[in-house]
């Protein structure tokens, strides 16, 4: 009984080698991935003196979106009939195209929280004035969220600005009214010393 067992599943083996060797190989990717990445983001954050909750929400989206490219890849090499979901697909693709640069999408927002997060002066502690139109909103960064940037105004007034509005909007970091501020970015710096 258990020779039969073991001949069967050495059979097995055989038959799909090159199925497991892929695996194996992708699943050593991803493992690659994530400790060049996890570190890459976590050096962000420090640098730009964010919250742990700002790292959390981070490397947990990365996590999401590297398992899902993970799982997509390892149902392709065992060879996963994706004809059935092609439809399905093509409308997810198309949503999702829309929902990233969209501009009132949430997934515009987690797409923008990156792009501030490797931005390096869009630190906790600039100040920054974004304008729109004949106006302008103006305040210490305080926190960089998943979905928004919490302003901080002198007169201690808390602003949530959704982050794919303040990449989509001029944006004056420390202007030159509050230029001896906190949280100066380096070309300031290298000018000030000059």
């Amino acid at each position: 009984m258990i020779e039969e067992y073991m001949s069967a599943f050495l059979g097995w083996l055989l038959k799909h080698n090159l199925h497991i060797v892929l695996s194996l190989v992708l699943i050593i990717i991803f493992s690659f991935f994530r400790r060049i990445i996890n570190p890459k983001i976590e050096k962000y954050v420090t640098r730009d003196d964010l919250k742990n909750e700002t790292l959390e929400s981070a490397v947990f989206s990365l996590n999401i979106f590297s398992w899902l490219i993970t799982l997509v890849l390892l149902l392709f090499i065992w060879g996963f009939d994706f004809k059935t979901f092609l439809a399905l697909s093509t409308g997810l693709v198309a949503l999702t195209g829309a929902a990233l640069f969209a501009s009132w999408s949430i997934l515009s927002n987690v797409t923008a929280f990156f792009i501030l997060l490797v931005h390096k002066t869009y630190k906790r502690g600039n100040y920054i004035r974004v304008i729109e139109a004949d106006n302008y909103i103006e305040g210490y960064i305080s926190e960089l969220s998943l979905f928004n940037t919490k302003l901080l105004t002198e007169d201690e007034e808390l602003i949530v600005y959704p982050n794919n509005l303040l990449i989509a909007r001029p944006t004056i970091i420390n202007p030159k009214t509050k230029y001896l501020a906190i949280g100066k970015t380096e070309e300031f710096k290298v000018k000030e010393e000059l």
